[in-house]
């Protein structure tokens, strides 16, 4: 583990394996200098163990920065848990990894992330209360995906603005990866604002329901990331942008919800030299992990809430013309930031 590419000084990784229930998972806590490390708990077929670790380790790296970012009085962690998971073994499996988390004492603070649902959350907040994103009160709470597209659109917004000068989305060509809660309720909003959507999921039954809704245009998995469109907003898992992919993509914008878009240094280069703007990921998803821990802390109403997603929209256009200013890529430059906010926080601590 130490020596894994994606290993970033954090400060502890758990594995898990509960044989009565079949639980295999992995717990990242990146760094707590922030608060207690927040993120949410992915469900996914990995390939293998090591591949799981890696994406354990890429996500928590990738909570500490948008958390330190987004102001968040959180850390950054994350958990992976292997699949698949039979439907009847579902209910134990959650509750083990609720009483993993409980024994963490509040260094990590679980949510929902891909393949998690918020019944799933139900059974881990039965045996522990290290857990949010289940409960609203007063407006603040509950299923994150909503406020985390709301984010991503604000941001979207801001580098459309920066890219092509328009103040608005109307008649641009957006493609959207993923019609999961973020890429619905993002299709859902991008139409509202005029934009025209190319959409591609696993689901067809969920494409076609944004084609009737939204009157978009379907594409083929394997061919919406070259689409000829305007703005390319990836909501599915990371690691989409590869080099090969940044130099032939279309697209003049990349705004999206998922995590870890680009898969290494080499396509965010490529993507910078062709004059691609890119919103940092973690930057533009961060409405998300904002109403969350407000849930959690109860720091704040929803009108606070709201006012921390819209600033999502200022601090996309900082960083976009600190990358123009610098001649470096946005996501090094945001990158730069947020590893800065932790160094402060630790000092201060």
């Amino acid at each position: 583990m130490f020596d894994h590419p994606a290993f970033d000084g954090h400060e502890r990784v758990v594995a898990l394996n509960d044989a009565a229930t079949g639980l295999r998972a992995f717990v990242a806590i990146h760094s707590t200098a922030l608060g207690p490390a927040g993120g949410g708990c992915r469900l996914w077929h990995y390939e293998d163990a090591g591949a799981a670790l890696g994406d354990a380790l890429r996500l928590s790296r990738g909570m500490s920065y948008k958390n330190a970012l987004a102001g968040v009085p959180m850390g950054g962690g994350k958990a992976v848990i292997l699949g698949p998971v039979p439907d009847e073994r579902r209910a134990d499996v959650f509750t083990a990894f609720g009483r993993a988390v409980d024994a963490l004492n509040g260094r990590y603070v679980t949510a929902e992330d891909v393949g998690v649902a918020p019944a799933d959350l139900a059974h881990v907040a039965t045996v522990t209360r290290y857990v949010s994103g289940i409960v609203a009160r007063e407006g603040v709470g509950g299923n994150p995906a909503p406020f985390t597209a709301r984010g991503v659109c604000i941001g979207l917004e801001a580098a459309a603005r920066f890219a092509f000068g328009r103040r608005d989305l109307e008649g641009l060509r957006v493609a959207i990866q993923g019609l999961g809660g973020v890429g619905m309720n993002l299709a859902a909003a991008l139409h509202a604002r005029g934009a025209r959507l190319v959409v591609a999921d696993l689901a067809t039954a969920r494409r076609d329901e944004a084609c009737d809704r939204f009157a978009a245009t379907p594409a083929a998995l394997d061919e919406i990331l070259l689409a000829d469109v305007d703005i390319l907003a990836p909501c599915a898992l990371g690691g989409v942008l590869t080099e090969d992919i940044a130099r032939r993509m279309r697209a003049g914008v990349i705004a999206g919800g998922a995590n870890n878009q680009i898969a290494d240094a080499a396509a965010e280069r490529a993507l910078f030299e062709r004059g691609i703007t890119y919103a940092p990921d973690y930057v533009v998803n961060a409405g998300g992990i904002i109403l969350v821990s407000a849930e959690y802390t109860r720091d704040g109403d929803l009108a606070a809430v709201d006012a921390r997603i819209e600033a999502i929209g200022p601090r996309t256009r900082r960083i976009l013309e600190a990358a123009r200013t610098t001649g470096t890529p946005s996501g090094t430059v945001a990158d730069e930031m947020a590893r800065a906010a932790l160094a402060g926080a630790r000092v201060a601590a």
